[in-house]
């Protein structure tokens, strides 16, 4: 078979939630992951970072309370950063060992990534992500005044931090990333969507925002021209009417046909409608290139056509 250059996007069932819980997750997912190296792909891994980053804002929140001289607010650029390499620690020595286990030698490299953004994006106009510990009214003043963040009431449990999620424009790192992979190692690149930044001349300048993980894995997936982006999910395939007694799974379907099931409301944003959208802005992107939706443990069988919604021209 045609050795396949493959982006994995990772989604957060594949890392845990805390420190003891992504240790045994990684363990598993590298045993996946490993599956698609040794058929003789070249793999590239992104990942989300949810729970990790919401640990390491509120870490750094509690922190400051104990040190009045640590911003109450840390720059989210920052703490994707910090989640990038935390979670590259233990995704890249794990894969590493189950590699060596199987008399693979591969070197595995985590690049610290940072994703451009317009500074025009116009969801920075309207920020819809809720981050960070909640905050009583007097917290989120203090908070407001000091950093001049945005705040909003979160369903009567306090008031959060909110943030804009922009598309992503550029993958600063990408020439790093295609270099080791062209070396022939296994690069874990764009973790968390990237450290979101915008240029400013020679400048890059941290934001807060967070950048869709799926988006950022499409984009990466176009620049270094793979044949599939796999988009990993806690189903084995999409669904029409999902839950209903009308559920249908999808199997190969094409570009307009995945429009338009979009445009007909079958996906449930924040949750499957981005995946997807991801999914049919990568197909579109040239010849040859399919976008599949599937579970971690199927991504083998979904590359060799055997499950998983397979997204094409």
């Amino acid at each position: 078979m045609k050795k396949k250059r493959i982006v994995i996007a990772l989604g957060g069932n594949a890392l845990g939630k805390n420190l003891p819980e992504q240790y045994l997750a990684v363990q598993e997912t590298s045993k996946a992951i490993a599956d698609l190296i040794e058929e003789g792909n070249e793999v590239i891994i992104s990942h989300g970072n949810g729970p990790q980053v919401g640990m390491i804002n509120n870490a750094m929140a509690s922190y400051s309370k104990t040190d009045p001289s640590h911003p109450t607010i840390t720059p989210l650029s920052v703490c994707v950063a910090m989640s990038q390499a935390y979670i590259g620690y233990d995704l890249q020595n794990a894969l590493k060992e189950e590699l060596l286990n199987r008399g693979i030698k591969k070197n595995v490299a985590t690049v610290i990534t940072q994703v451009r953004v317009e500074k025009e994006d116009p969801a920075f106009l309207h920020p819809t992500k809720p981050i960070g510990h909640f905050m009583t009214k007097e917290e989120a003043d203090a908070a407001v005044k000091e950093s001049g963040i945005q705040v909003i009431e979160d369903a009567g449990r306090g008031y959060r931090r909110v943030v804009a999620s922009p598309q992503p424009a550029e993958i600063i790192e990408i020439d790093t990333v295609r270099d080791l992979l062209e070396a022939g190692e296994v690069v874990i690149a764009s973790g968390g969507g990237g450290i979101p930044v915008i240029r400013i001349g020679n400048h890059l300048k941290g934001v807060g925002a967070v950048i869709d993980k799926d988006f950022a894995s499409c984009l990466l997936a176009q620049q270094l021209d793979a044949d599939f982006l796999i988009i990993l999910t806690a189903v084995e395939k999409v669904a029409l009417h999902f839950g209903t007694q009308k559920e249908t799974w999808l199997n190969d379907i094409t570009v307009e046909e995945a429009k338009t099931y979009m445009e007909e409301g079958h996906f449930a944003p924040g949750s499957m409608l981005p995946k997807v959208e991801a999914g049919v802005k990568f197909a579109s992107s040239g010849d040859n290139r399919t976008a599949l939706i599937t579970l971690l443990q199927k991504a083998r069988d979904g590359v060799n056509g055997k499950t998983g919604t397979r997204i094409h021209l």
